[in-house]
């Protein structure tokens, strides 16, 4: 399949003409304007430092519904007597650093790169990326950001350095959700944690519909 060459115009090809592995085009920038253009159409960037900016709109979807969100009985125990702190969108521009900086036991290394890094605070700025802040005693110990949508929260990266307090920043999370009227939270690729927490695969299309509003 074809793989489209973007120009200096902030439009895509339409997501269903990805590719098998979900690779729909390359090139162009991480301006504002391109991001939202790709978030609203179900395409978002993933590449590696140095390498061309890569767009992605996978079929089929990884996805969490806020409802699905699954507690174990020990992380039910832990909710009950911990005393962190929870905030949002109060310390976006650490919450991406700290994502960017702290290595995952299954990467070699990170591709948040400083263009992106730039970008989605530039995002944040303008009220579409928000992030969860998880704190002990005035220390930022978890946190994930995320582009927001009316119908679907695209979570972009997450970290922790405490044990359950990552799982906690997504608890926060789905709860916003339910709120919200935030129908899912994509997660965009599989991984055995959110499996493990109830995330599943939908088709591209039964995204594009929840996307969009659709019934």
């Amino acid at each position: 399949m074809t793989v489209y060459l973007l120009d200096d115009e902030p439009v895509f090809p339409h997501p269903s003409l990805a590719d098998d592995d979900g690779l729909l085009a390359v090139g162009g920038d991480l301006s504002t304007e391109r991001l939202l253009a790709a978030y609203s159409n179900g395409i978002f960037p993933w590449f590696n430092p140095g390498e061309n900016i890569f767009w992605w709109a996978p079929d089929p979807r990884f996805i969490l519904y806020p409802e699905k969100f699954k507690i174990s009985k020990s992380f039910r125990q832990f909710l009950n007597k911990h005393d962190y702190d929870i905030g949002f969108n109060q310390q976006f521009d650490k919450v991406i650093k700290q994502c960017r900086r702290i290595k995952r036991c299954d990467q070699q290394g990170t591709w948040i790169t400083p263009e992106m890094e730039k970008a989605y605070i530039a995002l944040h700025k303008k009220g579409y990326s928000i992030s969860v802040e998880v704190c002990n005693k005035g220390r930022l110990v978890a946190g994930l950001y995320g582009i927001l949508t009316s119908h679907v929260f695209c979570g972009e990266s997450m970290f922790h350095t405490q044990s359950n307090t990552g799982k906690l920043a997504l608890y926060a999370l789905v709860e916003f959700c339910k709120k919200s009227g935030v129908e899912i939270i994509d997660v965009q690729m599989h991984t055995p944690f959110f499996e493990e927490i109830g995330a599943e695969f939908i088709t591209l299309s039964e995204y594009l519909h929840i996307l969009h509003g659709q019934e």
